[in-house]
């Protein structure tokens, strides 16, 4: 059977005998109210009509006695007298007692016609007055009747009206007691099917789809417990094949992970670490009981702690971290290294991912070259300055025609030599900044002051080319603590590039803004552009890029070289045909 039409059955079997008795009560109450009022107008017209017999009786005795009193109002009286009684003999006889005052009455109208003088027998021993005491006394005791009469059926009504609340209250309590016991099975039977498949639903919901599922009579609760048990058996399946997926996929993942040539370090939101490739164990020259340490512990690097940290707020380095150096199996090894938070797709960070890199050749080689660089640098600058100041020399005692081959060749001789001279400068300059040798002059630098002396130095170049320069800068912006002249050749710098790579008819915005703690300086032209492939290596030395070459590839490289010092970083933005934008962070 149906759970619906269970319900509807016990309820409906509930209500029935509820509404049998209250209208079982109903019909008694109006019963008993009917009967009452109809004792009532039966008591009431009773006593009424004793009242008035009594007083007709009166009235009779009072003309009979008087000897000069008119016959026919006796007979009046008389014959009212009798209608009242035929009224009380009609409404209850024997049950008010009028009817043996009726008979009585005939015997004292007999005595009363039997009787000479009327007045003179009315003794109690004496027929008419002994006749006449009887009938009073039969109406007396009509009246007394009519009283006894109400009493008992006072006390009827009562005992009615017990009887029907005896009755109303046992159904009262058959109603509580079949409620009880349909309320009983309705939680037996439902309740238990119910709560055993909210415990299955919880072990479902904690992973585990092997259930016990309940059996009822119920049609909808079977179909529940089935199409559950389909549901679960279904997760179950699903589970599996999950399990299947993410272990396959693990594997993979930890085939990639111990395939990358770098070390790579997986650590999780709390700063601890969780996995280690076999490139990262080499390098570092550690085993899988590191796992579970902090990173910074791990390290011995405190500065790590917070780099660390910041990188799982979701924030980046500001730039690029020291080398790590390590002492591994009596070896001394150069590690550089990054963090990247590691973000779930809805925005939490999971974690964070630390790569490796063994610079500790290429760092040897650098500082190799570095040398070789600063000592050929000193070695060259003495030859050339002597060469340079015996051609000034020379071109004071020589003079040509100016349509002669030969001035020509002392213009050309004058020219390479100021670029030899201008590329062993630079060659010191920046051996000076990659050993550390380079020191800033820290002063106050008005970012205003510093596009106006750029654009002055420039606007001959720009004006020359027809490209338009221009300055923007966004307030408010704070004075920064920089050495000016250096800023000055790094601006120098990334103008002349965007000169020589803007064409004709061209646009060079230099911009400045504030960003939180830190100046954006910018240098944006709307020339060529870089490649995407070439923007990682722009930077480096002796690298040169795009289709118009020149010079020996240190320009930008010192540049970044500057504005590192300054505790900044600098990078670039491009796209082939859309122009190039250089810029620089530095603090405030």
């Amino acid at each position: 059977m149906k759970l619906r039409t269970r319900l509807f059955l016990s309820i409906s079997a509930l209500v029935t005998v509820a509404l049998l008795g209250l209208l079982l009560g109903l019909v008694s109450v109006l019963q008993m109210a009917t009967l009452q009022q109809r004792l009532v107008q039966d008591t009431t017209h009773t006593l009424s009509l004793g009242l008035q017999l009594r007083q007709n009786l009166g009235e009779q005795l009072n003309l009979m006695l008087d000897l000069d009193t008119d016959p026919n109002n006796l007979v009046t009286l008389q014959n009212q007298f009798q209608h009242l009684l035929n009224q009380g003999l009609e409404q209850g006889g024997e049950r008010t007692g009028f009817s043996k005052a009726s008979s009585n009455y005939q015997a004292f109208l007999q005595a009363y016609r039997d009787s000479p003088v009327p007045a003179r027998s009315m003794g109690v021993e004496q027929p008419l007055g002994a006749a006449f005491n009887q009938v009073r006394n039969d109406l007396i005791d009509s009246h007394k009747q009519a009283l006894e009469h109400i009493t008992r059926s006072e006390e009827q009504s009562r005992d009615h009206a017990l009887l029907v609340g005896g009755v109303l209250g046992l159904m009262g309590l058959t109603v509580l007691v079949l409620g009880f016991i349909t309320a009983h099975n309705i939680a037996r039977r439902f309740g238990q099917p119910i709560e055993a498949l909210a415990k299955a639903a919880d072990q479902v919901g904690q992973g585990n789809f092997d259930v016990t599922l309940p059996v009822t009579q119920a049609t909808e609760l079977n179909q529940l417990t089935r199409r559950f048990g389909l549901m679960a058996d279904a997760l179950r399946k699903h589970q599996a094949t999950n399990i299947d997926e993410l272990l396959a996929g693990q594997q993979r993942l930890q085939a990639v992970l111990d395939s990358i040539d770098d070390g790579l370090l997986i650590i999780d939101r709390q700063g601890r670490l969780e996995h280690l490739n076999p490139v990262a164990q080499r390098q570092l020259g550690w085993d899988p009981s590191r796992l579970g340490v902090s990173l910074a512990e791990a390290l011995q690097r405190p500065e790590l702690e917070q780099q660390l940290r910041q990188v799982l707020r979701g924030g980046s380095l500001d730039r690029p971290p020291d080398d790590l150096s390590l002492e591994v199996d009596e070896e001394s090894r150069l590690l550089t290294y990054s963090l990247t938070p590691v973000s779930h797709p809805e925005g939490p960070i999971l974690g964070a991912v630390m790569v490796l890199h063994d610079v500790t050749e290429q760092r040897a080689f650098e500082r190799v070259r570095s040398e070789f660089v600063l000592r050929a640098s000193h070695e060259l600058r003495t030859p050339v300055t002597g060469m340079h100041m015996a051609f000034g020399l020379l071109r004071e005692r020589v003079s040509f025609p100016p349509e002669a081959r030969e001035t020509d060749l002392l213009e050309t001789i004058g020219e390479e030599m100021q670029r030899l001279t201008q590329l062993i400068n630079d060659l010191l300059n920046f051996s000076r900044y990659q050993s550390g040798l380079q020191k800033l002059e820290l002063q106050p630098c008005n970012l205003g002051e510093l596009f106006e002396r750029a654009q002055a130095r420039f606007a001959e170049q720009a004006t020359t080319k027809q490209v338009e320069l221009v300055a923007e800068l966004e307030p408010p912006l704070p004075r920064i603590q920089a050495d000016i002249a250096q800023l000055d050749r790094v601006l120098d710098n990334l103008l002349h590039n965007a000169i020589r790579h803007t064409g004709s008819g061209g646009r060079i915005r230099l911009h400045a803004r504030r960003h939180a703690e830190r100046v954006i300086i910018s240098v944006e032209d709307s020339g060529e552009g870089i490649a995407y492939g070439q923007q990682g290596r722009i930077f480096e030395p002796f690298v040169q890029v795009g289709r118009k070459k020149g010079g020996a590839g240190l320009g930008l490289a010192l540049c970044k070289e500057i504005v590192q010092l300054h505790g900044g970083r600098m990078g670039v933005f491009s796209r082939p045909g859309q122009g190039t934008q250089f810029y620089m962070a530095l603090p405030v």
